[in-house]
């Protein structure tokens, strides 16, 4: 009987171990860059976008990048860049209309994360009210306040500000799927409550998507801080975050505005897996 037990014990005990140190089934995972504005014309940086005038002779073009991203039968849409309605530099195709390239509707993104509350990052929230948004508190409290603050991109959010769509106000990281492998990242001084994203890829790896924490690859090689900024010190302390992340998971980075990153991802539709 003793034996049995002991037996029985072992088998269950062994069951257990098993079960515990088996992998969970990974997701399947996309990830796809959305062409989310027009540039205009290169311009010189240096007075804009550097408080110590870093960039005396540096002049670049701009770019809108949004990212989908797939996790199983979910899609996390990052960032919604201009409105159709935006002088020059409007889109050529909205969000929607790139969306049905790939089969997808907007009542299929379950959320629409935004890196921070300025036009070119917003514009096209409002064409997907039953998402819910992943914002950071503190972008929030601009957004909402009896004065919206200076820069406050405010009509794309009335849908939630009043209330009529899910919302989470993040004042921490957000590991939006619950298996670690989209995670939004509180990365704050450009505004108050700014946010980055990190994408797990099962095939590329790990990729981190700066949204403004930097503006160019010349800002992220000198630490560099736009005089604009709502924070120099929190805006340094957020880049050397990204860069720690991305040594330590030796992930891609992805800054969405600068053209040059536009090719570390396939071109749409196709998609990094």
């Amino acid at each position: 009987m003793n034996r049995m037990l002991t037996l029985l014990a072992a088998g269950i005990s062994a069951a257990v171990f098993a079960s515990v140190a088996a992998p969970a089934q990974a997701a399947d995972m996309s990830l796809t860059r959305l062409d989310c504005g027009t540039p205009q014309a290169p311009f010189a940086v240096n007075q804009r976008f550097s408080d110590t005038y870093a960039y005396p002779e540096l002049t670049l073009q701009f770019v809108y990048s949004c990212y989908l991203v797939k996790h199983d039968d979910d899609y996390l849409l990052w960032d919604t860049g201009h409105a159709m309605t935006a002088p020059a530099v409007a889109p050529k195709m909205s969000i929607v209309d790139q969306l049905a390239q790939l089969g997808l509707k907007p009542e299929q993104i379950k959320y629409v994360g935004i890196s921070h509350y300025h036009a070119d990052h917003t514009g096209q929230v409002a064409s997907f009210p039953g998402a819910t948004l992943l914002i950071g508190a503190r972008e929030w409290e601009a957004i909402t306040a009896p004065k919206p603050a200076e820069g406050v991109n405010y009509k794309p959010f009335e849908h939630w500000a009043k209330g009529e769509g899910k919302l989470e106000a993040l004042a921490l990281d957000k590991d939006v799927f619950g298996d670690g492998s989209v995670i939004v990242l509180r990365t704050p001084g450009h505004t108050p409550g700014h946010q980055s994203l990190l994408v797990k890829l099962p095939q590329m790896g790990a990729v981190v998507i700066t949204g403004d924490a930097v503006h160019f690859r010349e800002n992220w090689d000198s630490d560099g801080v736009p005089g604009f900024n709502f924070d120099h010190a929190q805006t340094v302390a957020s880049i050397e975050r990204l860069k720690k992340i991305a040594a330590n998971l030796k992930a891609t980075v992805i800054i969405q505005h600068d053209k040059r990153d536009i090719e570390k991802l396939p071109a749409f539709p196709a998609a990094a897996k």
